[in-house]
């Protein structure tokens, strides 16, 4: 089954392959649920037991089961005409424009940050060393007020430069493999994933310097798995749910309390651990056939187109936001306005960012490319 039979009236991308909207929804659905997780948790510097969404940012995972998935999609079928150096400059148009943006933004949250005090006071040569690299989705060194994030002026570029990683590796390696030996290594991925978050409890790793072995353990299984699940697509269930009752699951899924460690066991490990390995992959397989109204299908389509520019560019927001916190003098119903203003802000900029950023420098860039034959 194509997309195509599957939204016969989709929309379609550029190369004449229709997307899959209902994903594309769950994309955006999962953007704002990390955005709500992030603006309430810096509140209380991420402790656990006060957060309101505690299982979040395991929308992490969920974007590299969904990138695997696209990947597999888009490009499985175009190696005939399709070469590597193509292949790496068509993504890099894609993800690029919006990580310098997001570099950008990061600079001027952290030198123009009117509530930090004396919090951020970093050498000159420390902070042109972290937009450099920011420029590029590469770690930094850590720099003041900014938690040990490895990409310190824009925490979530770290799940970017694991974007990069998963999209080399497919087009060096994951492409050529058979199914077989893809499941062979979703298969050791999972065990890894598996043993990692019984071990720690949770996936909280991967974003800072301290962790950041954690990070590709973390986009080794969700990736293969989308991808597997691409390459599987034909002989797998065929249930439809819908975006609506999907993204409910999701919520939800994010929403359950942390689970307490009863001896050696540690539940909440083992529940994130369904999720990441079960739920997300159960999520794509029921998304990818589902589909919805033309109501629906409108909804679907404006939260996908949001979703990468809010997830990569909301957070020097927040850091702005956690200043603020720290020396406010106003009362929980103001700090809950703020939150929820600073929410909304958020998704302006996205649109703004999408629309006067990201549409046309990736147009312009791909014109170039069509130009040296790219």
């Amino acid at each position: 089954m194509s997309a195509s039979d599957t939204y016969p009236d989709a929309d379609r991308t550029g190369d004449g392959k229709a997307h899959f909207e209902v994903l594309d929804g769950l994309r955006g659905a999962a953007a704002l649920l990390v955005v709500a997780f992030h603006i309430q948790g810096i509140t209380v510097l991420f402790d656990a037991p006060r957060l309101l969404l505690p299982h979040a940012y395991l929308a992490v995972d969920f974007f590299f089961a969904l990138s695997g998935f696209v990947v597999g999609y888009a490009y499985d079928d175009r190696w005939g005409t399709m070469t590597t150096r193509q292949f790496l400059v068509r993504r890099l148009i894609r993800l690029h424009p919006l990580v310098v943006l997001g570099a950008i933004v990061g600079l001027a949250s952290y030198l123009g940050d009117p509530f930090a005090g004396d919090r951020q006071e970093a050498s000159a040569a420390l902070v042109v060393f972290a937009f450099l690299t920011a420029l590029l989705a590469l770690p930094s060194a850590p720099l003041p007020n900014r938690l040990g994030d490895s990409h310190p002026l824009n925490a979530p570029a770290w799940t970017l430069l694991q974007e990069y990683i998963g999209n080399i590796a497919y087009a060096l390696v994951l492409r050529r493999l058979r199914t077989r030996a893809l499941a062979g290594m979703a298969v050791i991925a999972a065990i890894i994933s598996a043993v990692t978050a019984l071990s720690l409890g949770s996936y909280d790793t991967g974003w800072g310097l301290a962790n950041f072995w954690g990070a590709p353990v973390r986009l080794a299984y969700p990736f293969l798995i989308g991808l597997l699940i691409y390459r599987l697509h034909d002989r797998l269930p065929r249930f439809r749910v819908g975006f609506i009752p999907l993204s409910i699951v999701l919520a939800l899924a994010f929403i359950a309390p942390v689970w307490p460690s009863s001896g050696a066991i540690k539940w909440n490990g083992v529940y994130q651990a369904a999720c990441v390995l079960i739920l997300f992959p159960a999520i794509l397989v029921v998304g990818r056939h589902s589909a919805g109204g033309p109501s629906t299908l409108r909804l679907c389509k404006a939260a996908g187109r949001l979703s990468y520019p809010l997830y990569i560019t909301h957070y020097p927001f927040v850091y702005l936001y956690m200043n603020w916190v720290v020396g406010k003098t106003g009362t929980a119903a103001a700090t809950a306005a703020i939150a929820v203003s600073l929410f909304l802000f958020t998704i302006l900029f996205a649109t703004a960012a999408y629309r006067w950023w990201d549409l046309p420098l990736r147009s312009a860039l791909q014109r170039k490319a069509r130009g040296r034959g790219d």
